[in-house]
Formats: structure tokens, sequence, C-alpha cells
């Protein structure tokens, strides 16, 4: 490698971009973020040699020689062991196109979007007040979302009395009716419903449907590869208590 990539050296060792850019991508994603900033970069320089200092400092103090260090090093070892062997029976592990599409197929409520609605809403205390607001927009005096926003009571006011996407059965029964009864683009009401009286505009409508096969097959591949993971690692642990717990 040449030197120009090389950052510091610390008692004979070199540490370069690359070990920077290594170190960096063990960190957690919100602070890989800064990686372009050379402040940070040269913070994570200061880190790599400080871990390179503090061991030089261990060793020339026989830390190394200590029973805590021995201790410390065997419980390593045995973590490193046991993970390693985990890795071994893991490492075969697949799952076949076939085994995705199966499971796709026999499980179908995983994979289904139910009807939906989409719909805004204004919500007043009473019916002449909801008549009055709905004549107004009838006669083009004022856009349904305009009036939301000066009359509603219910928060989505500030979103121009837009309620978003919602299932069937999320909201109260006389407002679900409507949502998933009325003419798209049509402006109903007043609705009666326990919180006053709405002037109802439905947006649009999804029908039941059941997601395709390659929308979802990352996230079947996930779930098996998961689930035999657990089942080898499950099994492998039983026969190894059978043979060497008491």
């Amino acid at each position: 490698m040449s030197e120009q990539n090389i950052l510091a050296t610390v008692d004979g060792v070199n540490i370069t971009e690359a070990d920077v850019d290594a170190y960096i991508a063990k960190l957690p994603q919100e602070q890989q973020a800064y990686a372009a900033y050379p402040q940070f970069r040269e913070h994570c320089l200061k880190q790599l040699m400080a871990f390179h200092l503090y061991a030089k400092m261990a060793v020339e103090e026989k830390m190394d020689e200590t029973e805590e260090f021995k201790m410390q090093m065997e419980k390593a070892r045995k973590e490193i062991l046991a993970q390693t062997a985990i890795n071994s029976i893991l490492k075969d592990i697949t799952v076949t196109e076939e085994e995705l599409q199966t499971f796709y197929k026999e499980n179908p409520v995983h994979f289904t979007e139910p009807e939906s609605a989409h719909a805004k809403h204004i919500l007043v205390d009473t019916e002449e007040k909801a008549a009055e607001i709905m004549a107004a927009i009838e006669k083009g005096e004022v856009a349904f979302e305009d009036a939301a926003k000066e009359f509603s009571s219910c928060p989505s006011n500030a979103q121009g009395g837009d309620l978003g996407e919602f299932g069937r059965g999320q909201m109260v029964p006389e407002f679900d009716q409507v949502a998933f009864e009325a003419e798209i683009g049509k402006v109903v009401g007043p609705v009666k419903t326990q919180f006053g009286y709405h002037l109802i505009k439905v947006e649009s409508r999804k029908e039941t449907s059941v997601m395709a096969f390659e929308d979802v097959k990352d996230y079947i591949q996930g779930t098996l590869l998961q689930q035999k993971q657990n089942e080898a690692y499950t099994a492998k642990f039983k026969e190894l208590e059978e043979k060497y717990a008491k």
C-alpha cells in the first residue's frame, strides 16, 4: 500500500484510510452518515490510535500476564469457538424456489391486502352547520378541503380533512358504511355519528387483493431461512445437551 494512504503509525503499525473506513463501517448506521466529514474521520482515527496505544501500554505493564486477562481471553476464545460452531451448522442452510412457492400458496392470509378506502371529512357539532357547509360546497363557494380547514373540529382539518387510507371496520359503523359504499369524489352528508355530524368525500377505494409472489419473495426467503436456522440450532442444541450436559 502506498504511503499516502497511511494516516498514522503507532509502534510500527500503520493505520490507513482503509482501516478508518473499516472502523466506520462497524459503527451504527446513524453515525456512518458522518463518514464524509473530515472532523468525524479524524475522531475515528484517534479512536484507532487509542486502541493501539492502550494495547501497547498493557503489554509494557505486563497486563497480559494477569489472571484477569487470561480469564477474559479464555472467555473470548469460547465465544469465538461457539460462534464458529454455530456458523458451521447454519452456513449450508438454504431455501429452495419450490419451498418459497409452496409457502406463498399455502399461506395466502399473510399476503392478502384487505379492502381499504381513502376519505376526507368535515366534522361539526350540528346538523344545521353541516348542511350549511354542504350547500356552500355544492354551489362552488368553497372547496371541500378549505372548508375542512376552516370549520372541521377534527385534527385532520390541518390536512384538509384527509384521513388517509383505512380498512373496513376501522371507523365507526355510520362512517364506515359511507366510506365503502358512496360514490367516489361525491360529498355525502350530513352523516351522524357519536362524534358529531360529518361531510364525507371518498377519494378512492381498493378491493381486497393478493400481493404478487415477486413482491413478497424476499420476505418469504427471510422468514423461511430464519425458521430453518432456528430449527437446526435447536436440534443441535438438544443433541449436544444430551451428550455433554449433566
